[in-house]
């Protein structure tokens, strides 16, 4: 299948911070199958150079990169702007069939071509979900902006309807969504012998992520725990991991052998719009022990153990429990890796496809009217 003759250009945005930046290369992948080049323009900190050889792997990609501060990122309002014009030059250069917006602020700048807007995370939902009350006044600008942002796109996406629906009942009602989930090409990860350690990996710093609940319980289990990931946050601060063995952040080989050796993949997210490290240790054989969340609970269904945040109890008793129990352990691996197969870049591409084509239609006919 190839794409509609109106589609050949794409330009997308990421970030070079989260797993934004792993989405943005799988569908850029795909898309070379369908005959479209992706021009994806980064910012948010400078690549690294694991990130520069991942993009530099890709036939149909041109990267450009900046630094410009990121929405949810401190004080960022002159960056945006200042990343807005820069990513209206990029535009006018490369002259896009459609924009792929993976960030929300800048959907209402100006742009040329029609905007699919793909709504990963937000700051007020994962405010709610961490804190548990509503984001104080200070994001309020934020707010504000990620409205605007929505209402200018022509489709937004998202990876999981939980996500979607927890932008609906922030934001207003998305008339334009589709959920999209997200993929990952099974080659890259490879199940090796398994060894007896836990793994888990993403931002250290990230409350969301809930690192700490490891942390509390790590002495209690009969295994190690292993940690990957930035310490690191982008303000400056650093996240001292404390009972965990701390790996610091791996490339994308180096993580998946880690992977491919980890009997158990713990991710105890308080939020997590999909999973995409989820998906890659489920890939690699791993048996997923999950924080109870919609979105998670969406993705894997009955093929994973979830565990409610936290309950540090049922931690502690749910992963000494999977260590003890073999047979369960690796029906659990089997099952999540037989359902990972279902997310496929290639599936993700062609979905993208679809929706870059209705965009490209409605912006045509709303240009005859």
């Amino acid at each position: 299948m190839t794409a509609p003759p109106t589609v050949r250009r794409v330009l997308m945005t990421a970030d070079a911070v989260g797993g934004v930046w792993t989405f943005a290369l799988e569908p850029a992948k795909g898309l070379a199958a369908h005959g479209i080049e992706v021009q994806l323009a980064t910012m948010g900190g400078n690549l690294s150079l694991s990130q520069q050889a991942d993009a530099g792997g890709i036939g149909n990609l041109r990267l450009e990169t900046s630094a410009w501060r990121l929405e949810w990122m401190e004080d960022p309002w002159r960056d945006i702007e200042r990343a807005g014009e820069w990513l209206l030059d990029l535009e006018a250069r490369f002259a896009p069939d459609v924009v792929h917006l993976n960030s929300y602020v800048h959907g209402s700048i100006g742009w040329n071509a029609p905007v699919l807007m793909t709504a990963h995370s937000c700051v007020l939902s994962w405010w709610q979900a961490v804190h548990g009350e509503t984001a104080p006044p200070e994001w309020d600008r934020y707010r504000a902006e990620v409205a605007r942002g929505l209402r200018a796109a022509s489709i937004v996406t998202a990876p999981s309807a939980a996500v979607l629906h927890a932008m609906e009942r922030i934001y207003g009602r998305i008339s334009n969504g589709r959920v999209i989930p997200n993929g990952r090409s099974a080659s890259a990860f490879t199940p090796r012998e398994k060894e007896p350690f836990i793994l888990s990996a993403g931002r250290l710093w990230d409350r969301a992520k809930n690192v700490a609940l490891l942390e509390e319980v790590a002495g209690d289990l009969a295994w190690p725990v292993y940690v990957a990931g930035d310490q690191q946050h982008p303000d400056g601060t650093r996240h001292e991991v404390r009972g965990c063995h701390t790996l610091g952040r791996l490339g994308g080989e180096e993580l998946s052998r880690w992977y491919g050796r980890a009997a158990i993949y713990a991710l105890p997210a308080r939020y997590e719009p999909f999973g995409l490290s989820a998906l890659e240790a489920a890939l690699s054989g791993c048996a997923l022990v999950l924080g109870d969340v919609p979105s998670l609970r969406e993705v894997w269904g009955d093929c994973a153990l979830f565990i409610h945040p936290d309950d540090r109890a049922a931690w502690r008793s749910g992963l000494n429990r999977m260590i003890r129990d073999n047979g369960a352990r690796q029906a659990i691996a089997h099952r999540t890796r037989e359902r990972a197969r279902r997310f496929t870049p290639e599936r993700m591409a062609a979905a993208y496809v679809c929706c870059y084509a209705e965009a490209c239609r409605e912006r045509e006919a709303a240009c005859a009217l």
